[in-house]
């Protein structure tokens, strides 16, 4: 049993005390191949709660009775799994018992991946020869989740690679974000990567030291450092049509130079480049004023007066922690935001639940994927407008109205005899309408004697403090800036040229970009963007899951276009006006184009152009094979792509 025999007899019966028992029963399952697991009355009871109790809904006797038979099975001798590799039909019945409810057969194939039965690079062909020349294969901008995930296939693939960042170190907006609070919002068991060894998470919900710590080690394990040139920034990229390659300039530690490579990739994310607000005076103020995402090394809040500008995840999670120690805190509010609770935000990871995690076969993966399915697709459906519906402008169906009612409760609960900051704190929009957020003491904080909520718009801000369009000025010491970042910029900040000299700033200027599946653009030969145009998750899921979907998609692409020889590969421009079409229609009929709502979702014409309108398994489907007659492909060898994406 391997890891299993480092455990005495006590320290597994101490452990399965822990243990989730719908995980429990598959591992059991997997161990013994005996059909009684799957079977009453040894079926969980379905938990939509985002953590779910570990007891699966059993009684006391049948729990002790299970944890009972999985100790017997754990330390029998020499055993080994009945089923080591379930076949898709085994893991939707599987699914579908741990969770108590049907899981649809098409996420079979998906999960078999993200639970590392199977290889994420599955069905890609071998890449037919060594890619040789001056040029540089592959050029990737961005160090942080999506660049770690397509190094590492890269490498997997034999495709050599350079990542540039401007940053001295992996992470992207994990290595920038330092503010107080700073953490996940989607469990670190689906906000993790499918491949590698399980990291020792502290918590259910990891602070943002342990998820930086998970991708330098990440980077560390897969051997990508070596292809990392840190402390480079991109000044801009072009195609050279004569070429067929890309002129990217950088600027670094060895002065400026041009590198040319045969594609780019864009892997910078939507959620990195700050936004800062329009306000009279914002560079006048005398003290230390600051983006969230730009937090000074080593500065001090205690005794100060300290403001908040917005009222949104990053400020969600600075408030409750620094409010503690300033004298007074103001938080600045232009909308209130529906935030769900969840009570074991908190919740660490015990020495137990770590044992299971750490040395039982299976519970690992059976654990990731109850965490992903709570945080992926279910809620999308309740997101969706029903004609029929009576009160279309506080929500969307009847399902979303009684979400809407149950965060309304808490709000209620919390905020009890305060009824003016229940006018404040109540949102006048449909639940899930903007970025989903978890309450992690938002509305208790709210209620300490130095935390004031302001909802008058800010009119200037002074040297010495901020003026309201109410009147008056308050003083300050320091004023944080929570307001969000430029998501619309995305790869468009690099300064890329395609052909004809197209400009990828002009192509998406007014916050409106498109691309194929959100990953390639016409008029852009061999450009590829991860985290893209319209593949924002909004719904939930998790962005790991995403920048793995993208990055297997991008070596499809690559190994394509390596093996035919092609000079280039270019998506049509009927083809990506058709997605961008099919994507415009689906958010015509999903919450996050109702009227009542202004979000960094969307443009100032009212589009949504960041978020997916589909379910994270459709995604996934849609990116499974690349289409060629999707692209144009320029080159000697463009006629002779039959086979090539098969590897025949």
């Amino acid at each position: 049993m391997g890891e299993i025999d480092k455990l005495t007899r006590e320290q597994l019966t101490a452990a399965l005390a822990a243990a989730d028992l719908r995980v429990l029963l598959m591992v059991m399952y997997h161990l013994s191949g005996e059909e009684r697991w799957l079977q009453e009355p040894y079926r969980p009871r379905r938990d939509v709660r985002l953590i779910a109790d570990e007891d699966a809904g059993f009684s006391p006797q049948l729990q002790q009775e299970v944890r009972a038979a999985a100790l017997e099975l754990l330390t029998a001798a020499a055993i080994s799994p009945a089923i080591s590799r379930p076949d898709e039909t085994l893991l939707q019945r599987m699914m579908s018992v741990c969770l108590g409810e049907e899981v649809p057969a098409e996420y079979a194939p998906m999960m078999l991946e993200q639970m590392g039965f199977e290889p994420l690079l599955r069905e890609l062909p071998p890449l037919r020869t060594p890619l040789t020349g001056e040029l540089l294969p592959v050029i990737i901008v961005g160090a942080g989740v999506s660049g770690i995930a397509l190094g590492k296939f890269l490498l997997e693939a034999g495709i050599e690679f350079q990542i540039l960042d401007k940053n001295t170190e992996v992470g992207g907006t994990w290595w920038e974000n330092v503010y107080p609070g700073c953490g996940v919002d989607t469990p670190n068991h689906a906000y993790s990567y499918s491949f590698g060894p399980r990291f020792a998470w502290s918590s259910f919900f990891s602070p943002r030291a342990d998820i930086q710590d998970y991708l330098q080690l990440t980077a560390q394990n897969n051997g990508l450092y070596p292809h990392i040139r840190f402390s480079s920034t991109i000044e801009g990229a072009v195609w050279e049509e004569s070429e067929q390659c890309w002129h990217v300039t950088v600027s670094g530690q060895q002065g400026r130079e041009t590198l040319r490579a045969r594609a780019l990739v864009s892997a910078v994310g939507q959620l990195n480049l700050p936004a800062l607000p329009s306000i009279e005076g914002l560079e006048d103020f005398d003290g230390p004023l600051f983006h969230s995402s730009r937090w000074p090394a080593g500065l001090e809040l205690s005794g100060k007066r300290v403001a908040v500008v917005g009222t949104g995840a990053s400020a969600m999670q600075i408030v409750p922690t620094i409010a503690g120690e300033v004298e007074h805190l103001t938080i600045f509010q232009r909308t209130p935001q529906w935030a769900r609770p969840i009570p074991r935000y908190h919740e660490s990871i015990n020495e137990a639940a770590r044992t299971l995690l750490d040395h039982v076969p299976f519970y690992a993966a059976w654990l990731r994927f109850t965490m992903f399915w709570r945080y992926g697709d279910g809620l999308l459906p309740y997101l969706r407008k029903d004609p029929q519906w009576s009160h279309p402008q506080r929500s969307m169906n009847r399902i979303n109205d009684r979400h809407r009612e149950e965060m309304l409760a808490h709000i209620e609960q919390k905020l009890a005899g305060r009824s003016d900051l229940l006018d404040k704190c109540v949102p006048d929009y449909p639940p899930y309408g903007k970025r989903i957020l978890l309450d992690n003491g938002w509305f208790d904080t709210l209620l300490e004697s130095n935390v004031t909520l302001q909802t008058d718009p800010i009119s200037a801000v002074h040297p010495r403090g901020i003026a309201t369009a109410a009147g008056g000025v308050e003083k300050f010491d320091v004023v944080i800036l929570a307001t969000g970042f430029q998501v619309g910029k995305m790869a468009a900040r690099l300064n890329i040229t395609g052909r004809d000299s197209r400009q990828l700033a002009a192509e998406w200027a007014h916050d409106n970009p498109t691309a194929h599946l959100g990953i390639t653009v016409a008029g852009f030969p061999n450009l590829f963007c991860m985290m893209g145009p319209s593949t924002g998750l909004g719904h939930g899921g998790s962005a790991m899951f995403q920048a793995e979907v993208q990055a297997r998609y991008i070596v499809d692409c690559l190994l394509t276009l390596f093996n035919s020889n092609a000079g280039s590969m270019e998506v049509l421009a009927d083809v990506q006006a058709d997605f961008v079409a099919r994507v415009d229609a689906e958010h015509e009929q999903l919450i996050w184009s109702h009227p009542k709502l202004q979000s960094y979702y969307r443009n100032a014409g009212g589009r949504v152009f960041s978020l997916l309108p589909w379910r994270i398994v459709d995604y996934w489907q849609m990116t499974r094979h690349l289409q060629l007659d999707d692209f144009e492909w320029s080159g000697a060898a463009q006629l002779n792509l039959t086979g090539v994406a098969a590897g025949e």
